[in-house]
């Protein structure tokens, strides 16, 4: 694993985005600021969005790929990922192009776009550790994390990976294995957490204290995200079942410590 900031130069892109929901527009506002020429294909109809925003929406995925284009950007859901690949007529394609995609996971879209697309095809996983909300007052010093896993034209792959570094992102490349493992602890734990809060509905109260705060923003904040999203954690990364046991098997372990504490304290008092 490495973490690097590029002071590279870089070209001017025509980027295609597949699937332009809120965090494919998220990104491409970004995209276009820094001069690059848009385009987008999405299940549901964007045209006139795309069209307030400078962008050549295509309705007909087959238009889409035969467009001149230099990297497609992949922002659909883990879920729908292999449905969306597997429809796209790859045939349509006029020239070798980068694939990127940008899920919380990292070994399912690598395994699915290896198997997928053909040889020429170059393919870069990638992860922005940020969103719509963490993301809206800039990218400085948010996380941006990828995977060179098939790159032939550098040009075009490192001018993509420039897009978040001139933007003061905090450059981490490793594996896709490295990433999952790490984010089976981390971002999937994260959800997992909010999400029992969820269960629990826990509310504010007149006498929060400030960790009791965070929490009640953890929740709201992992329950506004999409189940999909949370469920894709859990189904496409092979880490995450362990450490769903680890937390089940350390609240459990808390529980023992707690009730042996209590039977302590009720004998001493009885003696």
């Amino acid at each position: 694993m490495s973490t690097s900031s590029s002071s590279t130069s870089s070209q001017s892109l025509k980027i295609g985005i597949v699937g332009f929901g809120t965090f494919g527009q998220f990104l491409a506002k970004t995209m276009l600021k820094q001069g690059h020429s848009l385009a987008a294909t999405s299940r549901s109809d964007y045209s006139d969005l795309c069209l307030q925003m400078g962008i050549h929406f295509y309705r007909d995925v087959s238009a889409f790929l035969a467009a001149d284009i230099d990297v497609i950007v992949l922002c659909t859901s883990i879920l729908s990922l292999s449905e969306v690949v597997g429809s796209m007529p790859i045939a349509s394609l006029k020239r070798p192009t980068l694939f990127v995609d940008v899920l919380s996971v990292k070994e399912h879209p690598r395994d699915l776009l290896l198997r997928e697309l053909p040889e020429h095809s170059d393919i870069l996983c990638t992860h922005p550790m940020f969103g719509p909300v963490t993301g809206k007052n800039g990218w400085r010093g948010l996380t941006f994390m990828y995977d060179k896993v098939r790159i032939r034209n550098e040009a075009i792959c490192s001018s993509f990976i420039q897009i978040f570094a001139s933007e003061g992102c905090k450059m981490v490349q490793m594996t896709c294995e490295e990433h999952d493992k790490a984010a089976a602890k981390s971002q999937f734990i994260t959800h997992t957490i909010g999400r029992t809060l969820g269960e629990m509905n826990i509310k504010s109260t007149p006498i929060d204290t400030k960790g009791f705060e965070e929490l009640v923003k953890l929740k709201e904040t992992m329950v506004g995200n999409s189940f999909d999203l949370f469920s894709g954690l859990y189904v496409y990364n092979r880490f995450a079942r362990q450490e769903l046991e680890n937390l089940e098997h350390a609240l459990q372990k808390v529980k023992e410590m707690l009730v042996e504490r209590r039977n302590q304290e009720k004998g001493e008092e009885k003696n």
